[in-house]
């Protein structure tokens, strides 16, 4: 009987730690060289700014100057602003003026650890500054994906947008861990949750009441368009109607079919962009 209660704590320790290293892992700062601009991209400039969050961000900057207003792109997490190149591209060519940048702890951007949005909803209102007093037309689209839209309703953001598309973004923190252990852990993964999330607060000084983007729904004064994916394990279509459901603006949900977690606008191309260009044409106006 010892021998086996020793065996079940050896287990569980092994347990805690690799949840540890989980933790590490997820909060990682993932610094890329990003290089210089795409030679395709015109009228185009790199640019850097300060955050609230401490940090010095870099980005590039697209002109149009056909005064139809700019656009925010919002990277998902451990990802940069490449994840929002080809985005930007058909945004520039339809006529707006598009900002896409890295968050703190990305790509070519300062910062220490990943925050799941609470440094990064800094990031986002300083870019949104950044590009508002660069306009002619001050009007402004928010595109974010996962991280990205996040980070814009835990902040400032969701208030001041005129249109906001939100794509794969998590209701709480607390439903994107559940959901990932799920996927690579089977039903064990439950058990292990509770372990990553009590994390948070002596890692980011955060807890989990601060990273629910869904109570923020009801704060968007601007357009809404949510999407995701119809088989989507890591945000559910559940999770995304209940996002919808809580957003008292005009509002649209567009649900992929056949689709999980993917890059809706690598992976459908002109039917995204046409969407997409259809939705800021009506509402940024």
């Amino acid at each position: 009987m010892k021998k086996i209660i020793k065996i079940l704590i050896l287990i569980f320790l092994i347990s805690l730690v690799i949840i540890y290293l989980i933790g590490t892992f997820l909060t990682k700062a993932q610094p890329t060289n990003i290089g210089s601009i795409p030679t395709d991209l015109k009228n185009t400039r790199a640019v850097s700014f300060s955050s609230k969050s401490g940090s010095k961000l870099s980005g590039w900057l697209l002109e149009a100057k056909q005064g139809r207003g700019g656009i925010l792109l919002l990277h998902g997490v451990r990802s940069n602003r490449l994840q929002m190149l080809s985005r930007a591209r058909f945004l520039q060519s339809a006529g707006y003026d598009v900002l896409l940048f890295d968050f703190q702890a990305h790509g070519e951007s300062t910062g220490e650890q990943i925050t799941f949005g609470h440094l990064e909803s800094l990031d986002a209102e300083a870019a949104y500054d950044y590009l508002e007093d660069r306009l002619c037309n001050p009007t402004i689209g928010v595109i974010g994906v996962s991280l990205g839209g996040a980070s814009a309703l835990l902040g400032e953001v969701k208030e001041k947008a005129k249109v906001m598309i939100l794509e794969s973004v998590y209701p709480s923190i607390e439903e994107a861990i559940d959901n990932r252990l799920g996927i690579y852990m089977g039903m064990i993964g439950s058990y292990f949750s509770p372990l990553l999330t009590l994390q948070l607060e002596p890692r980011l000084g955060v807890g989990l009441n601060d990273l629910k983007p869904i109570e923020n729904m009801k704060d968007v004064n601007g357009a809404v368009l949510i999407i995701s994916g119809e088989i989507d394990r890591h945000t559910t279509v559940k999770e995304s109607k209940e996002m919808f459901f809580m957003v008292k603006a005009s509002k649209e949900l567009w649900l992929v079919k056949g689709k999980g977690h993917i890059d809706f606008s690598e992976t459908l191309g002109e039917v995204y962009e046409e969407k997409v260009l259809d939705f800021l044409e009506e509402w940024m106006e």
